[in-house]
């Protein structure tokens, strides 16, 4: 049977709370620069970085609206 490792003396409060508190402290960093938002240069509405304008369907100056559009009338429908 494989043997395990055992700490040797107990970790303290004070300890155990410092290592959380770091990691709580990254983590807030990382998800307060998550959230970006931008000025669609189509319409000037504010958008979430690197993601289609929901009021003007243009991203990065392509219309992706209509390219969707475009893929949903290829597709034919199976009749049963």
């Amino acid at each position: 049977m494989a043997k395990h490792a055992v700490p040797k003396q107990k970790q303290s409060k004070g300890r155990s709370s410092r290592r959380y508190k770091t990691f709580v402290g990254k983590t807030q960093k990382k998800l307060a620069n998550a959230a970006v938002t931008v000025i669609c240069p189509k319409c000037s509405a504010p958008v979430k970085m690197h993601n289609v304008c929901k009021a003007c369907g243009f991203y990065r100056g392509k219309d992706m609206m209509a390219k969707v559009k475009k893929a949903e009338a290829k597709v034919t429908k199976i009749k049963a």
